[in-house]
């Protein structure tokens, strides 16, 4: 048995055994190096080494931590109030709310659960007070929460650019088009299935009117300001996407604490303790996936996968959608950061043989991650929403379906018109 089956069998296997991503990686890789005499068992411990000690990693916890104290420090309600004001009298306008406020929260805490989360503890009652259904209002939080690793920062970008050696800074710039075209076609979905079930608009607004929309923007003044601050700091070039997060985690502290007072050390606490915790995981998977990428560097699994694609056809196009594809289905299973950290090493080397841009895939890889996020068995959104409405998975994984259509169709948007995902870095000099 050759040393790359005995690699990619263990890993199914353990995998198939529930292992953590982490265990079931570096076991595999033991394995195939302890049956052959292909590289020494010291390179485990260099490989672990050299793939936890990356300092860009840094980044995600910083950014976690960031929109934890913004979810307790008010900040993310204030955010809510300004979206509402401005969308909540339209049909289906909490669910609209809903999903351009996971939006902006995105643009600073870069992870999909916590923005549906968040967002969701707060906008899920209010659904459900003005007579949407559970199902509609978790489908809105779910689907809305994906947002959070398409608009920058994103953490899957920061992993994806890490292991593909791209800018991050890149990667961010590429994101804000198809991130937006993203924001608009699942808040045009909510509003035509609102429309279709009567669902109206947030009965707690009055009439539109511009200056209470500017009262409601100057209250809420130093909270907007965080998206400003964070973003601006890197394109501008002030601030490294490391420094940035930092920004991230001090502005948070000062406006929850000292301009809100909301909050308390507790908070501050738990908000610390859940960026260690997330850090911790991300670590040690992308330890074991630099020794697992070595194997299958060393046994030229990447080359051979690209010859393949191509005895296929030749066509970039084709083979970006069977790799999409591909991704779908390892989304129901596998869990985003880890399907980056384990696809990206052996894609790359394809995509550049067929001369396709990697930023430009980064951002469709990022995209098809999110349907990951809505389809069961793994599907880590639907358990959150399920969780802030008491409705089951199952019924919320139907209730998805038009959502991941929409998503879908601007995947092949993005796939085909790369120009939306590529624009901005060139602008910017960082593609």
């Amino acid at each position: 048995m050759s040393v790359l089956a005995v690699l990619l069998v263990s890993m199914t296997v353990l995998f198939l055994l529930g292992l953590p991503i982490y265990a079931a990686l570096a076991i595999a890789a033991t394995l195939s190096l302890a049956t052959s005499d292909i590289l020494p068992l010291a390179v485990i411990q260099s490989s672990f080494y050299d793939g936890m000690n990356i300092f860009p990693l840094l980044a995600i916890p910083c950014f976690i931590v960031a929109g934890a104290l913004m979810e307790r420090g008010n900040i993310t309600e204030q955010i809510i109030n300004v979206v509402r004001t401005l969308v909540g009298r339209i049909y289906g306008g909490i669910g609209i709310t809903t999903i351009l406020a996971c939006a902006v929260f995105a643009s600073i805490t870069g992870s999909a659960t916590s923005t549906v989360a968040a967002i969701g503890a707060i906008m899920v009652p209010a659904m459900v007070r003005n007579g949407y259904s559970p199902t509609y209002a978790g489908a809105c939080s779910a689907s809305g929460g994906t947002i959070g690793i398409l608009i920058p920062p994103s953490n899957p970008m920061i992993i994806y650019a890490i292991m593909a050696n791209v800018s991050i800074s890149g990667m961010f710039a590429a994101g804000f088009i198809p991130g937006f075209i993203m924001a608009a076609a699942l808040s045009l979905a909510a509003y035509f299935i609102a429309r279709k079930n009567g669902f109206k608009a947030d009965e707690s607004i009055g009439p539109f009117r511009f200056m209470d929309f500017l009262r409601t923007c100057k209250e809420s003044f130093l909270s907007l300001a965080t998206v400003v601050i964070v973003l601006g700091s890197i394109y501008s070039g002030l601030a490294t996407p490391v420094e940035a997060s930092v920004v991230a985690v001090v502005w948070a502290l000062f406006v929850g604490s000292v301009i809100n007072r909301a909050l308390s050390w507790q908070d501050i606490y738990d908000s610390l303790m859940e960026g260690v915790i997330l850090c911790g995981s991300i670590t040690i998977i992308v330890g074991a996936s630099t020794l697992f990428g070595k194997i299958l560097t060393y046994e030229e699994a990447p080359v051979r996968l690209a010859n393949y694609l191509m005895e296929l056809t030749r066509n970039k196009y084709v083979i970006i959608l069977l790799i999409v594809a591909m991704l779908y289905v390892l989304g129901m299973f596998i869990e985003t950061l880890a399907m980056v950290i384990i696809v990206t090493p052996v894609l790359v080397p394809v995509l550049v043989q067929l001369h396709i841009d990697l930023i430009h895939f980064g951002i469709v890889m990022v995209m098809a991650n999110e349907v990951g996020l809505l389809t069961p068995p793994m599907g880590v959104n639907l358990f959150v929403a399920a969780r802030l409405t008491g409705a089951t998975v199952e019924r919320l994984a139907v209730a998805v379906l038009p959502y991941i259509g929409v998503m879908t169709s601007v995947i092949l948007l993005i796939v085909f018109c790369p120009i939306l995902a590529t624009f901005l870095p060139r602008l910017l000099g960082l593609g």
